[in-house]
């Protein structure tokens, strides 16, 4: 059997989230994103660290969305992952932890950057 290609448009991602390989982001009848759905999970990311006191104020400018609050802070980045985690571990947080975005929030995050 050849290989298929089944256009769905939905703004219901999470229904077909196990079912896509491939994905293009539309914007106003413009393309902004397309992907490999393995690719983009791993370039899009969100990064938590929370520190024993204020977290270090670094240059986030590379990540698409920030929010400090306390002692924690949340990074959502596109392919810069590797370059902030480096950099938050250099000031010691107690915790550090990454997970891959779903394509719902990388359909969000994409279209707010």
């Amino acid at each position: 059997m050849g290989n298929r290609t089944i256009l769905v448009s939905t703004h219901l991602i999470t229904e077909f989230e196990g079912l896509i390989d491939e994905f293009t982001i539309m914007d106003r009848g413009v393309s902004v994103l397309a992907l490999e759905a393995d690719e983009a999970r791993q370039r899009y990311q969100k990064i938590r660290a929370r520190f024993a006191e204020t977290p270090p104020r670094l240059d986030f400018s590379s990540a698409l969305r920030v929010r400090c609050e306390g002692r924690e802070v949340e990074l959502v980045v596109n392919g810069s992952g590797p370059q902030l985690l480096e950099r938050l571990r250099e000031h010691h947080p107690e915790e550090l932890w990454t997970e891959a975005l779903t394509l719902e929030e990388i359909f969000v995050a994409t279209l707010k950057s």
